[in-house]
């Protein structure tokens, strides 16, 4: 049992480090049209990086591949007003193609967050 938990904690450690593919699309008025083509990400790009930016009833909806650290900065500095204008980042490491859509993205990633330490908490009771 020690052998499974270790297994699956050295895929969970090593994963994110395989290539990562990411839809891919500069200015797109809706998701669907962001999602037609996808790129292979390159070290340094390790991370999905989708920008949403909103004014009136227009958005433009931007997915590229790049590093966690200037994803998670756009998305600290990312602001949307009470009319709802302004723009959204979200960022996603945890699975190929894991920004067909932001909010699932960031579900999908808290998710993978709460397996990662259920299993290391399992881990450590066997020890």
């Amino acid at each position: 049992m020690k052998m499974l938990f270790s297994l699956v904690l050295v895929f969970l450690l090593v994963s994110p480090v395989l290539s990562l593919d990411c839809y891919v699309c500069s200015s797109s008025a809706t998701n669907e049209e962001c999602n037609e083509n996808t790129q292979e990400c390159r070290v340094p790009l390790d991370t999905c990086m989708t920008t949403v930016d909103t004014l009136g009833l227009t958005k433009a909806i931007v997915k590229q591949c790049a590093s966690w650290a200037t994803c998670s900065g756009a998305a600290s500095t990312a602001s949307v007003d009470s009319n709802g204008n302004g723009n959204t980042v979200n960022c996603c490491n945890s699975f190929n193609l894991c920004n067909f859509s932001g909010a699932e993205s960031i579900h999908m990633h808290t998710t993978l967050l709460l397996l990662t330490v259920g299993v290391l908490l399992l881990w450590k009771l066997q020890a």
